[in-house]
Formats: C-alpha cells, sequence, structure tokens
C-alpha cells in the first residue's frame, strides 16, 4: 500500500478498535453506578450484563476465523462496527433483561471478532519498517474509547441514560463511516518461505496461552468494578468514579508505546515478565491501599496495561514463530481465545463472588494473585526450556 492507503488503513484499525473495545465494552463501567440508581436493573444484574459483553467477547474470538473464511476480513469488520453502533442504539430503554443482556452480548461479540481480525488485515499490507507504528495505532484505539467513555459519559448522563446510549451510537456511527473506505483490498503480500517452520503448539506457546489468560483474568476487577468501587464501595460518588475511570484511560492511552519501548531495550519476554510483577503489585493496591493517590496509581498502570499488554503478546508470538506467519495467525487468535475465556470466566465469577460476598478487596486480591500466577508460568517455561536444552546439549 502507499504511504496514505496505509494510513488510511491504521485509521480504520483505530475507529475499529474504539468502537468495538473502547466503547462497545469499556463505556458500560462508568454507566453501572447511573443504571443502579435509576432503577433500571438490580445492582446484580446491571453486574452480570457486564460479563455478558464479556461472553459475547469469547464467541466474537471463536467466531472470528470462520466469518473470515466466509466472506472477505474487511466485510466482516464493516459488518462487526455496524453490530457495536446498533447495540447503544438498542439500549436506550430498560425494555428487559433479557433484550439489555442479548444486545450486550452482540457488542462483546463485535469487539472479538475485531480483535482477532483487525490488526492482521491490516499488518501485512504495511511497510515493514511502519508495522510498530501501525500496531501502536491500532491499540490506541482501545485507550481512546476507554478515556472517551470516561469524559463524554458523565456529560451525556446530565441530559439521561437514553440520550447517553443514542450519543454513544452516534459516535460510533459517524467512526464506522469514517473506517468505511479504509480497509485493505485484495490480499496482501507474500510472506517469506521459511525452510523449517516453527511449531505452533510447543510448549512454550501454551505457556503464553496461560499466562495471556491469567493477565485478563488480572485485569477483569479493573475493567467492570473500578467506577462503581469508588462510587459506591469508598461512598465517593459517581463523579469521582469517573475521574478515575479517565486516568485508567490515560494509562490506556500510553501503555501501548510505553510498553513497545520498553520490548525494544530488552526484548519482548523481558517486557512481559516486568509487565506481570507490575500489574500484580498495582492491582493489589484497591485492596490494601484505597487512598486517592494510590488508586490513581493502580488505575493508570492497569489502564496502561489493558491494551499495553496485546502488543507484548504479539511481540512473543513472533520471537517464538519466526517468519512463520500463518502459523504466527493462528497461536493469535489462540491467545485472543485464551484472553476472552479467562475475562469471561472471572468477570462472572468475580459478579458471583461480590453478589455473595459484598467485598470489593477480595475481587482485587484475588486478581493480583492471578498475575503472580502468570509471572511463574513464564518463569517456569523459561527454567524447563533452558532445562531441556542444557540436557540436550549434554547428551551430544
Amino acid at each position: 500500500m502507499t504511504q496514505i492507503s496505509t494510513t488510511r488503513a491504521a485509521l480504520a484499525g483505530l475507529s475499529a478498535s474504539l468502537v468495538g473495545i473502547g466503547l462497545a465494552r469499556f463505556a458500560y463501567t462508568p454507566l453501572i453506578p447511573a443504571l443502579i440508581a435509576a432503577d433500571w436493573f438490580a445492582p446484580a444484574a446491571v453486574i452480570y450484563l457486564g460479563a455478558a459483553n464479556l461472553a459475547g467477547y469469547l464467541a466474537g474470538a471463536l467466531a472470528a476465523r470462520p466469518l473470515a473464511a466466509w466472506q472477505p476480513p474487511a466485510h466482516v469488520l464493516r459488518g462487526m462496527m455496524l453490530l457495536a453502533t446498533a447495540s447503544f442504539f438498542a439500549s436506550i430503554a430498560p425494555v428487559s433483561l433479557a433484550w439489555f443482556g442479548t444486545w450486550r452480548f452482540a457488542a462483546g461479540l463485535a469487539g472479538g471478532v475485531i480483535m482477532v481480525l483487525a490488526a492482521p488485515t491490516i499488518l501485512p499490507h504495511a511497510d515493514p519498517r511502519r508495522r510498530g507504528l501501525v500496531g501502536g495505532m491500532i491499540f490506541t484505539g482501545v485507550g481512546l474509547g476507554i478515556a472517551a467513555s470516561g469524559t463524554l459519559v458523565p456529560l451525556l448522563l446530565r441530559v439521561g441514560l437514553p440520550a447517553t446510549w443514542t450519543g454513544l451510537g452516534a459516535v460510533s456511527a459517524g467512526l464506522t463511516l469514517l473506517a468505511w473506505g479504509g480497509w485493505p483490498a485484495g490480499p496482501a503480500p507474500a510472506a517469506p518461505r521459511q525452510a523449517a517452520p516453527q511449531p505452533a503448539w510447543s510448549r512454550p506457546v501454551s505457556a503464553l496461552l496461560l499466562e495471556y489468560g491469567l493477565n485478563a483474568a488480572g485485569l477483569v476487577p479493573h475493567m467492570v468494578f473500578l467506577v462503581d468501587f469508588v462510587a459506591r464501595g469508598l461512598g465517593r460518588g459517581l463523579a469521582a468514579g469517573s475521574a478515575y475511570w479517565v486516568v485508567y484511560g490515560v494509562g490506556a492511552l500510553a501503555g501501548p508505546l510505553l510498553t513497545g519501548a520498553l520490548a525494544d531495550r530488552t526484548g519482548f519476554r523481558t517486557a512481559l515478565r516486568l509487565g506481570f510483577a507490575v500489574q500484580a503489585v498495582a492491582v493489589a493496591l484497591p485492596a490494601c491501599l484505597p487512598g486517592a493517590g494510590w488508586l490513581a496509581l493502580s488505575a493508570l498502570v492497569a489502564g496502561a496495561f489493558t491494551p499495553g499488554v496485546v502488543p507484548l503478546v504479539l511481540g512473543r508470538v513472533h520471537e517464538l514463530l519466526p517468519g512463520d506467519h500463518a502459523a504466527q495467525r493462528l497461536v493469535w487468535g489462540r491467545t485472543t481465545m485464551s484472553w476472552a475465556l479467562f475475562q469471561a470466566g472471572f468477570a462472572y465469577f468475580d459478579s458471583w463472588l461480590f453478589a455473595v460476598s459484598g467485598s470489593y478487596a477480595l475481587l482485587f486480591a484475588l486478581a493480583s494473585f492471578a498475575l503472580v500466577l502468570a509471572l511463574l508460568t513464564d518463569l517456569l517455561s523459561g527454567y524447563s526450556a533452558a532445562a531441556r536444552a542444557a540436557s540436550g546439549s549434554s547428551a551430544t
């Protein structure tokens, strides 16, 4: 592609991730206290509706490859942006819990498909020297959506919940129109052939899938409960809760660029390990240090790694499967499904646990433990690989 078409494609990817993930998923978090206060649904039901979106994300991750085999990826991506847009307009009234849950699921499905297909549709067409920049632009759409939801939603809520859903739908429709003609057309350039393709299901790859899933579990309390924790759990109100969501969004804006720069210096494996450790500490802060400064730091770090862990895992996939683009796409789809499975499972588990315990601190503590497990999994995987290598060399 030319430089202009590469830029247009990157803008299309940014718009898709903004609509399908940044708004369709994350705009719901600052709406939770308002939905409860307006008595649209019972508090437990409102939390479960958030989990329905994550279940839809898992379904989308599973459906993405079959859909792309049935229709050109550009057509699928346009359809998913339209589906996410429709979900906003369908939510302007509390018709019923089943109706609302269906559309929250549909919004999640759109996000899951977009997450699997957007970057692989664009990056093979881009100049290899600019793929890092293009990828960063795509994932920055998630952070833009989070930041927009934290600023736009409170403003719209002054007019009412129906106006809020309508406004989000209008923004989504505009971004869908903006992205419509920006998707690459035609097949991607052929990837260089490898003399000896790497296995797509090795022990390090399996470990990476588990680590990515545990990372998703570790971020669920911030994604789903952060605003409600501040607004109701700490009694500071919706405005304060939304302010922390803006901090979360600021972190998400900077996350992909910062983690990418770190990986350039340290390598993706080391950067990923550092990321697990930093997240484990930051996610535990609300459970033990709920002061304003510590909460802001926790929101900033969790926000940064929500999209920031994505380029780290993508880079690690490329390290494990160098040059084998088909295997890289396959494993990337599997890692996305692992993220979605753990995210949806723990969203429902955390919702149940909160319903029976009423403890936000317990949720954050368990999330921190999941991130510690991710770090230990990677360390043990590296140790076993080194031991096998040493055993093989001594045998020869």
